[in-house]
């Protein structure tokens, strides 16, 4: 099975990729949406500003999001899956628009999280997550989706819900990052990737 890893000048690729081998399929890293499309998953990862994400992105976004909606395989890792969006707080520029909702600031103080925090499953998961329990998050903001049932797994941070895990078609989003979440969190990005292509 071939991976692509979508570079759109986030950092994080190397252990993506790293993460990605480590469960059985080829990786090529591409800025190049059409070719990235020419594999059997596409991932889009996350580590940067949303603003400057979609500017990167923005030639491609409108062919993503047709392939997505068409139901081409997709793993997302935090600002990618706030990338799905049509919107968000932290800065100007269009998200892909896969998923209705716009992303936003936590509410709390001490944002950004960072470190280590739950993952509570909703019952719809079907056992994606079984075993899984504790990710690495490095978040300012979260999603916030108009359609809750797309939401597979949440979070709380200060009080506050948020979304973990969401689902629409064959693209699985997760706000934490799997590649930093040890020896499971590698394991369950192997899972996913299996789950969207399957």
């Amino acid at each position: 099975m071939r991976a692509a890893i979508i570079n759109y000048g986030a950092g994080n690729l190397h252990s993506i990729a790293k993460a990605v081998e480590f469960n059985g399929f080829e990786t090529s890293i591409s800025p190049d949406i059409s070719l990235a499309l020419n594999s059997d998953v596409v991932i889009l990862p996350g580590v940067g500003a949303f603003g400057l994400a979609s500017e990167a992105l923005a030639s491609g976004m409108k062919i993503l999001r047709s392939a997505l909606s068409d139901g081409f395989p997709c793993v997302t890792i935090c600002l990618g899956m706030q990338l799905l969006f049509e919107s968000s707080e932290e800065g100007e520029g269009q998200g892909i628009g896969f998923l209705q909702g716009r992303v936003r600031r936590l509410e709390s103080e001490r944002a950004p999280q960072i470190g280590w925090n739950a993952v509570k499953p909703e019952k719809h998961a079907n056992g994606i997550f079984d075993g899984f329990d504790l990710a690495y998050y490095a978040n300012t903001y979260v999603c916030e989706p108009l359609d809750e049932s797309v939401v597979i797994a949440r979070t709380e941070y200060d009080g506050e819900s948020f979304p973990a895990a969401i689902r629409n078609l064959n693209t699985i989003g997760v706000q934490f990052h799997p590649e930093k979440s040890s020896r499971s969190g590698v394991e369950l990005l192997g899972r996913l990737l299996r789950e969207v292509t399957r």
